[in-house]
Formats: structure tokens, C-alpha cells, sequence
């Protein structure tokens, strides 16, 4: 296979605008799937402070060629200033990994 697939982690601070999202990037072909998973409990440092928040997270199974398309949907749909958009490439049942190819483009 000449086409590297990966698992794209997004976060956002509300559930519902994630699925919608989620929704949105598997219809236009971003991503073969999305896996919502909330609520999460985010701990991070922003600005000076420290924040303990919860959120949504979404693990999206895609295309690694398609990345660069789903960082810039993101940054200009995004609610935060600077979102989370983290990629790892994986291997797979070859048949799941061609599913994702077949649902991409």
C-alpha cells in the first residue's frame, strides 16, 4: 500500500459541535470515521494558567496525505484560538486500512 493512513486526535470544548464536525469531515470525505469520545478531562497550560477543563475528543481515521486539508478546517472552524490536531501514523488489519482508502479521497 502506497498510501499511509493515520488516526487524526481533535479536541474541542463541546461534544455536540465535535460530532457535528466529526459528521461533516466523514461526509466530505476528510475521514473514513470518527470516534467521539467524551467527556474527557483536559489539563493543559494556556496563556500563563493552568486549566482543568472538561471536553470532547475525536480520533479520526484517514488518509495521512489528507492532513494538511483537515488542519486548515479545523484552524478556520475550530472554537479555540489554537486547536488540538495531533497525527500518528498506523498499521492495521490491511483490510480496515484499505476500508479507510476506499471511504477517503
Amino acid at each position: 500500500m502506497s498510501e499511509e493512513v493515520c488516526e487524526v486526535i481533535i479536541t474541542a470544548p463541546d461534544a455536540e459541535w465535535l460530532a457535528e464536525f466529526t459528521r461533516r469531515l466523514v461526509d466530505d470525505r476528510l475521514a473514513a470515521a470518527g470516534h467521539n469520545i467524551t467527556p474527557i478531562r483536559s489539563i493543559y497550560r494556556w496563556q500563563g494558567q493552568i486549566f482543568d477543563k472538561q471536553e470532547a475528543r475525536v480520533a479520526l481515521h484517514t488518509r495521512r496525505s489528507l492532513l494538511p486539508q483537515i488542519i486548515e478546517r479545523t484552524n478556520r472552524e475550530h472554537p479555540y484560538e489554537v486547536p488540538c490536531v495531533a497525527a500518528m501514523t498506523f498499521d492495521g488489519n490491511p483490510a480496515y486500512v484499505q476500508w479507510i482508502l476506499d471511504e477517503t479521497s
